[in-house]
């Protein structure tokens, strides 16, 4: 490790490459977002580059997600213990501009699908599935769902195949994608779950 020119620990080129590509990137084509994935905290990564951040439009919010699945994971007797892990986004939730993922990191390498992680049995991993979706939707921050979330897919994700789209012949993986199909309109349609997004 060698500290920049100030003695920090900050790559003062990355930290320049990525507020120039922002700015540039906006520049020039301003109906485009960009996002970052960051987990360590840096602070401002969403914040304009004017006021001294990165220019990213929007930041995944990697806290929520790992609290949330880590919840959501639990059986619902246990939850009552836990409810810290879906409050504690209320500290930080409005330092950046959010998005919140169910994303990729958590579907593959031995992890399990969305479906898998849910407690229960089939019934039970689906309906806790579903209120997983719902409460997502229900939280402040744009949101991330990634391919196969929508219907349940029940294998983790394997770069090298295709989802399992015959699931989708089974009522209960075409309910799940009913439901998501019907929280993005309540979403569009409803001002308070996107205005100020």
């Amino acid at each position: 490790w060698v500290p920049n020119p100030y003695g920090g620990r900050e790559n003062l080129d990355a930290i320049h490459f990525l507020r120039r590509f922002n700015e540039e990137v906006y520049r020039r084509f301003p109906d485009v977002q960009t996002y970052a994935e960051e987990s360590t905290a840096w602070p401002g990564v969403s914040r304009p580059t004017y006021a001294g951040g990165l220019g990213f439009g929007f930041k995944w919010d990697m806290g929520w997600m790992h609290d949330t699945l880590e919840y959501f994971r639990l059986d619902p007797i246990y939850r009552k213990y836990h409810h810290g892990k879906l409050t504690f986004r209320g500290l930080y939730a409005w330092s950046e501009n959010f998005v919140l993922p169910l994303s990729h990191d958590e579907v593959v390498h031995g992890k399990g699908s969305l479906l898998g992680k849910m407690p229960g049995d089939p019934w039970q991993k689906l309906a806790n599935l579903r209120l997983l979706l719902g409460y997502m939707y229900a939280v402040p921050g744009k949101k991330l769902l990634f391919m196969g979330g929508e219907f349940a897919q029940e294998r983790e994700w394997n770069h090298n195949g295709e989802l399992d789209w015959w699931l989708l012949s089974r009522p209960e993986h075409r309910g799940i994608q009913l439901w998501v199909r019907d929280l993005n309109k309540l979403y569009r349609e409803e001002p308070a779950l996107h205005e100020l997004d």
